[in-house]
This record gives structure tokens, sequence and C-alpha cells, in this order.
């Protein structure tokens, strides 16, 4: 389908408007300039530089006769930054989830659990088959910005593959955000076929590894194994 649905056009416009709003805490940020920001992990902009550091309090006590920041700061953090409990951390990701038409149903990764228990479990991929990954989380205290998911791949010990998927920057709020990735197609023939170690990683701009974690993958000529 041509053109852009509602929640697509909503959703790139707040992602406008969260830019703006990095470009104006930049500006009015009066102690110094940014540092720069270490080596990318999808060596992608090299040459970028993150925003100084602020809280969402902050934020929300920078130029309030400012009318237009006022409302890019209601934007993005809604009315007043959310009362949460001080021992959650600032980002929790909590499922991940595959995503795909062919499937009989979706297949769920619980993140809020038992971790080590992942590496005992092979999610099944049916090769040839088109497919998502949803990455569900909650961003507590304060703006994150730059999220990533990387996902690297091993068969037999030696990595087969990286992927690095952008999920941008986001604001607290009581709800979840989700992430969908973009459409691929998992591989197929004899060769592909078989067990697959995954490590995943949800990390920043800042560095911060918000979860990593390890699970299993078996590629397969069917849904059940």
């Amino acid at each position: 389908m041509l053109g852009l649905d509602a929640c697509e056009l909503g959703a790139q416009l707040l992602e406008l408007l969260r830019l703006a709003l990095c470009a104006r805490v930049l500006l009015a940020d009066k102690e110094g300039g940014p540092t720069p920001l270490e080596e990318a992990l999808d060596d992608a902009v090299p040459e970028y530089q993150a925003p100084g550091k602020k809280s969402a309090l902050e934020i929300w006590q920078l130029d309030p006769e400012d009318e237009s920041l006022t409302q890019y700061k209601r934007a993005l953090l809604g009315t007043l930054p959310p009362v949460v409990d001080p021992s959650l951390p600032n980002v929790q990701v909590t499922r991940l989830t595959l995503i795909s038409e062919q499937a009989p149903g979706p297949i769920t990764m619980d993140l809020t659990g038992d971790l080590a228990a992942l590496k005992s479990q092979a999610f099944i991929l049916k090769e040839g088959v088109d497919y998502q990954v949803k990455v569900t989380f909650k961003v507590n205290k304060d703006i994150v910005s730059g999220l990533k998911c990387v996902h690297h791949t091993f068969r037999r010990g030696l990595r087969v593959d990286r992927a690095v998927y952008m999920v941008g920057s986001y604001g607290p709020r009581a709800q979840e955000y989700e992430f969908v990735t973009p459409v691929e197609e998992a591989p197929r023939g004899a060769l592909v076929r078989g067990p697959y170690v995954v490590r995943s990683l949800f990390t920043d701009d800042d560095k911060t590894a918000h979860l990593s974690w390890e699970w299993g993958l078996r590629v397969c000529q069917d849904w059940k194994g």
C-alpha cells in the first residue's frame, strides 16, 4: 500500500519532535559541549556526537517560558515525568517476539525471568519464511538516546551473521514501547538447517548494556522442528 497510515505518520512526527528537543537541549547546555561518542557498534555514523546528558526533570525545567519547547517536551514526555520505583533500571527490555504470517502464531521470548534458561531452549524458525522481530521495552526515568538491538549469530562456534537494528530515542512513560524490524527472509537449504546460538545486546549511544542475553535458534523445514 502506498503512503503512510496514521500510526506511521504519528511515529515519524514524534521522532522529529525528539530530534528537535535534543537539538534544543544541546544548544541550551551552558556547561560545555558534548563529549565525543565512542565508536558505534554498527560503525554507521562514526562522526556522530551525542548531546549532553540531561534527566527528564532537568528537561522539563528548561526554558519554561518557551511555548514551542514546552509543546516538544509534552509530545515527548507527556504531561509530567512519571513517578517510578528508584530501584528500577532506566530501560527494561521485557520481550522479544518473532512474527511471521506463515507461522502458527507469534513466538515470544520472555526477558524478565531467568535469562540463563534461554540458552537451553531452541526457538524454531522455518526456512525460507518472511519474518520480523518485535522488541518490547519500557523507559522508566530519563530520555534514552540511540537505542539499538544487536544480534551476533554463531554456528559451531563461528560467527555467521551480525545484525544491528536502530531502535531510536525515547522518553519515559508508563506504557511499554514496541519496535518492529523490517521484513527479512529466513535462509533456506540443507546447508543452513540446524542449531544456532544468538548473543543479543540492547544498548544505546552511551554504550550502556541495558540487557544482554544468549539464546538458541534452530532453522528447520517446518515449524514443528
